[in-house]
């Protein structure tokens, strides 16, 4: 069948393009290299993630410092995304607790702006370098109610363990009744429509008290371990 439309003739690079585009590589490989020097030796540590368009008075805020507080003061470093919202309570609650504060901060043209409450501050540029920041120091996910990017950072997170990409570990959901909605879906759909395995949905936990996300995290560890074996790291160079 003929189609009235033209296939538009191809467009090529701008003179310069190419080596902009490798020289961008350079950029990127030194956000690599920075978060791998800087944030080696703070392990382990946890990665948290929720709105930013919490204020401070909110009671998400509230329960983001408590959990980041405790998770602290049990020995584990805090990782959020440094913005404000509930990524300045989880900085706040590490930062006031006994183990490091880290914000892996991102340009973005609104919303972003270093929270005060970060003892390692990182700053990238490129997402997708963030997002390896966010996995490869992990021990655990905990994630609280949040919007687009909240949910991007879960997804991605859950398919990275589904896959074996990725070392299994503990990924939180914080307070059910935000989250419970998703969780039926995931099982009404997705399990009953054959897109996951009904053992996928081990790969997630429910959680609302602030002390019982601490405690299934040490739960999981004390079964594994906290080192990370040689196929971890190997893992890390496929992601």
């Amino acid at each position: 069948m003929n189609h009235p439309g033209k296939i538009p003739p191809r467009v090529t690079s701008q003179p310069g393009w190419s080596a902009r585009e490798s020289w961008r590589m350079f950029a990127i490989m030194s956000e690599f290299v920075e978060a791998t020097e800087r944030l080696g030796n703070v392990q382990p540590a946890v990665s948290m993630f929720g709105s930013a368009r919490i204020a401070v008075d909110h009671p998400y805020f509230q329960l983001a410092e408590q959990i980041a507080r405790r998770l602290s003061d049990a020995g584990f470093s805090v990782m959020s995304g440094g913005g404000p919202g509930m990524m300045e309570a989880f900085n706040k609650g590490a930062y006031l607790g006994k183990s490091p504060a880290i914000g892996l901060n991102i340009e973005l043209t609104r919303e972003q702006f270093p929270n005060t409450y970060q003892d390692i501050s990182l700053s990238f540029r490129h997402f997708f370098a963030r997002k390896v920041t966010f996995v490869r120091f992990a021990t655990a996910y905990v994630v609280l109610p949040g919007g687009f990017g909240t949910l991007d950072e879960l997804s991605e997170a859950l398919t990275l363990v589904q896959t074996r990409k990725l070392r299994h570990m503990p990924i939180i959901l914080v307070h059910t009744p935000f989250w419970r909605g998703l969780v039926e879906w995931f099982r009404e759909r997705l399990v009953a429509e054959k897109m996951i395995a009904p053992e996928d949905m081990d790969l997630v936990q429910l959680l609302d008290d602030p002390q019982e996300v601490v405690d299934a995290i040490f739960d999981y560890y004390e079964k594994r371990g906290f080192a990370s074996a040689d196929e971890d790291h190997e893992s890390f160079l496929t992601l």
